[in-house]
C-alpha cells in the first residue's frame, strides 16, 4: 500500500486521488454544498446544488461513503483477488532418483575384490550370519564358493542337514561370487579363528568374462589363500560343473585346474562324468536337453545334483576327516 500511496500522491500532487472516483468540476465562486455552514446554506438560496453522478442532499455522507468504498477497494483489492484465485498447485515432489550407478567390477581373477559387495552390501548378510553362528563352535568342514555352494542350504538342504551339519560344516558360499570375491572374503571376513580340517572349494563358473586360463589362475589363487588362512587344511577341489551358459570355457578351465591336485593337500573331485548331457521328452512332445543333476536353468544343481555331489565326495571326505591321506 505504501508503494500505491506514493504513486497516487505524485499524480494527485498532494491530494488523495483515485482512479475509481473523481470529484465533479465546479465554476469559480461556487461552493460545494458540503463546504457551507448551516447559516451560509440558509443565506445562499442561489447556492448551487451539487450535480453529477452520486450526489444528493445527503452529499457529505454519500461522499464519505463513496470515498470509503474506493479506499477499501484499493486496500482490499489484492486480498480479494488472492482469496478468489485458486491456490497454485505446488510441483509434485521429485521422484526418487535412479539407483546410484554401479561401480565397475575389475576383471582380474587373482586380485581380491569387494566391488560387488559395495554395490550390494546385502550380499554379505547371510554369509556373515552363518559365520557368526559358528562363534565358539568347532568347524570341521568349510564349503567355499558361489551360489552352487550357498544352495546346499536350498535345494541341497536335506542332504546338508543329514550329512554335513552334524559334522560341524560351515557354508561359506555367496551367490554370484567370482574367484576375486572369494579371495577378498577369505582375507577380510572373520574366518581366521576357524580351524577346519577340510575345505571343499567349487568356484569359477561366474567368471564368464574371463578366458579359461584366467579362470584357472583365479582358482589357483583361491587354493593358495585357503592354505594360508587355514594352515594344514586338506582341500577338495571340485570341478566346475557342466552348464548351459559357458560350458566349453568351463571345461577348458577344468582341464587346467585338475593339475593343481597333488593328492597330499589338494584333491581333485571330478563331477563332470557324473553329470552327462541328457535329453528328456515332455508330455506335449517337446524335447529338452540338459545336464544330469541340473535344474531348469541349466546352471544350478537340483536336489538330485547335490546327491550326485555328496555321493561322489563322501569316501574322500570321510578319509580326510579321519586324518587319512
Amino acid at each position: 500500500m505504501k508503494q500505491l500511496q506514493g504513486r497516487v500522491c505524485k499524480r494527485g500532487q498532494g491530494r488523495v486521488a483515485s482512479r475509481f472516483w473523481a470529484a465533479p468540476r465546479r465554476e469559480e465562486g461556487e461552493y460545494p454544498l458540503w463546504s457551507l455552514t448551516d447559516e451560509q446554506h440558509k443565506s445562499s438560496p442561489k447556492a448551487p446544488q451539487p450535480s453529477g453522478p452520486g450526489f444528493s442532499r445527503r452529499g457529505p455522507a454519500l461522499f464519505c461513503k463513496h470515498t470509503l468504498i474506493a479506499l477499501c477497494a484499493i486496500w482490499l483489492g489484492p486480498a480479494a483477488v488472492a482469496q478468489n484465485t485458486p491456490p497454485i498447485a505446488s510441483p509434485p515432489p521429485a521422484a526418487p532418483s535412479e539407483a546410484a550407478a554401479k561401480l565397475q567390477e575389475p576383471l582380474s581373477t587373482t586380485t581380491p575384490d569387494n566391488t560387488r559387495y559395495l554395490n550390494n552390501p546385502k550380499l554379505l548378510t547371510e554369509c556373515q550370519a552363518r559365520l557368526l553362528a559358528m562363534t565358539d563352535k568347532p568347524c570341521n568342514i568349510i564349503f567355499i564358493g558361489d551360489s552352487i555352494t550357498a544352495n546346499w542350504l536350498g535345494a541341497g538342504r536335506a542332504i546338508w542337514e543329514k550329512d554335513y551339519a552334524p559334522r560341524h560344516a560351515l557354508d561359506f558360499g555367496i551367490g554370484g561370487d567370482k574367484t576375486q570375491n572369494v579371495l577378498w572374503r577369505l582375507n577380510n571376513m572373520d574366518v581366521q579363528a576357524l580351524k577346519p580340517k577340510v575345505a571343499v572349494i567349487l568356484i569359477g563358473t561366474n567368471n564368464t568374462a574371463n578366458n579359461s586360463h584366467e579362470i584357472a589362475d583365479g582358482v589357483k589363487a583361491v587354493l593358495g589363500n585357503t592354505e594360508e588362512v587355514f594352515p594344514g587344511v586338506k582341500i577338495i577341489l571340485v570341478s566346475i560343473m557342466p552348464n548351459g551358459r559357458a560350458n566349453e570355457k568351463m571345461m577348458q578351465a577344468n582341464s587346467i585346474i585338475r593339475s593343481f591336485a597333488d593328492d597330499s593337500t589338494v584333491y581333485y573331485l571330478d563331477l563332470v562324468p557324473l553329470m552327462p548331457e541328457v535329453t528328456t521328452t515332455a508330455p506335449d512332445g517337446k524335447t529338452e536337453t540338459n545336464f544330469k543333476g541340473l535344474g531348469r536353468d541349466d546352471l544350478h544343481p537340483d536336489a538330485s545334483g547335490y546327491q550326485i555331489w555328496a555321493d561322489a565326495m563322501e569316501p574322500l571326505l570321510s578319509k580326510l576327516l579321519s586324518g587319512g591321506q
